[in-house]
C-alpha cells in the first residue's frame, strides 16, 4: 500500500508542473486582446462590434489611424493583429512594395470613390484650366485617374495598370491634377474645382450627397476595390479573428452602415 501511494505521489508530482502550464497557456490565450486597426470615420461602426464580441469573451481594442500609410506597417511589425480600411488592389500594390505577406480573412464593404464639387454642380460645368485634386497613395491615385476618365474629364494610357498624372494622354481641359495625401481631399475643395474623395474621408467631412458630381461606376472592374479584414498570412486560419469577421458580416452592421453613411459604402459580403 505504501508503495503504491509513494508511486502515485510521484506522478502527481510530474504532472503539477505540466498542468500549470497547461492552465496559464489556456488563460494566457482566451484573455489576449486583438487589436484591429481601423480609419477614425469606422469607430460608430466597430464599437457596436467589439461590445458584442465582449459578450462572447473576445476583447477588441481598436486602434485608429489618420492616413493609409499606417495600418499595414502596424500590422506587419505585429504593433496591431488585423486591420479593416484598405481594398484588395491596395493590400496587393502594399504586399509588392514592402515585400509583406498581408492576406484577406473576409470582405467587408464596396465604397465608390466620388468626384465631390463645392464649386459647380455637374461634370460639364468644370471649366478650362481648373482644378481636380486626387489622393496621393499609388492604388487610389491610379484608381481616381480612371474614375475622371469614365467622367470623360480626361484618357490615361490603358497599358499602365497604375496611372499617374504623367499618364495622362488627354487632357483637352488642360486640368491641373493635383496628388494631395488622401485625408486632406476634402479641405482640398475650397480652392479646387473638384476632388476625388475615398468614402471614409467623405464621412469625416460629411459632405452632403448633393457635391458629388460623379460616381465609381460598380462593375465587374471594381471588384478588386472591394474593402477587406486583412491579417498577415501566418494568422489567415486563427478562429477568432475568423469570429471577428463573422460578427462584422451580419445584418447589424449593414444598418449601421446605412445610418452612418448614406448610401457611400454598400455592404459586399
Amino acid at each position: 500500500m505504501k508503495k503504491s501511494f509513494k508511486h502515485f505521489s510521484w506522478l502527481l508530482l510530474l504532472l503539477i508542473p505540466l498542468l500549470i502550464v497547461a492552465g496559464c497557456g489556456k488563460s494566457s490565450s482566451s484573455n489576449k486582446t486583438i487589436k484591429v486597426g481601423i480609419m477614425g470615420s469606422d469607430e460608430k461602426i466597430w464599437k457596436p462590434i467589439k461590445t458584442k464580441l465582449a459578450k462572447e469573451g473576445v476583447k477588441i481594442k481598436l486602434v485608429t489611424f489618420t492616413d493609409y500609410n499606417q495600418p499595414n506597417a502596424a500590422l506587419s511589425n505585429h504593433e496591431i493583429d488585423i486591420n479593416s480600411f484598405q481594398h484588395t488592389y491596395f493590400m496587393n500594390a502594399w504586399n509588392k512594395a514592402h515585400k509583406t505577406n498581408i492576406v484577406s480573412i473576409g470582405r467587408t464593404v464596396r465604397a465608390p470613390l466620388r468626384l465631390y464639387s463645392k464649386k459647380v454642380k455637374n461634370v460639364s460645368d468644370i471649366k478650362k484650366g481648373d482644378q481636380i485634386t486626387i489622393p496621393n497613395d499609388s492604388t487610389n491615385e491610379g484608381r481616381a485617374l480612371h474614375l475622371l476618365q469614365s467622367a470623360g474629364l480626361i484618357k490615361v494610357d490603358g497599358k499602365v495598370e497604375l496611372p499617374t498624372p504623367k499618364n495622362i494622354t488627354e487632357n483637352k481641359l488642360n486640368l491641373k491634377i493635383t496628388p494631395v495625401d488622401a485625408a486632406q481631399t476634402p479641405r482640398s475643395l475650397s480652392d479646387a474645382a473638384g476632388a476625388v474623395i475615398n468614402n471614409e474621408f467623405a464621412a469625416e467631412a460629411k459632405l452632403p450627397n448633393n457635391e458629388t458630381i460623379y460616381k465609381e461606376k460598380l462593375n465587374k472592374a471594381s471588384i478588386p476595390y472591394i474593402n477587406i479584414i486583412a491579417a498577415n498570412k501566418s494568422d489567415k486560419n486563427n478562429a477568432t479573428y475568423k469570429k471577428i469577421v463573422k460578427a462584422y458580416q451580419t445584418e447589424a452592421t449593414k444598418k449601421l452602415l446605412k445610418k452612418y453613411y448614406h448610401g457611400l459604402t454598400i455592404p459586399a459580403w
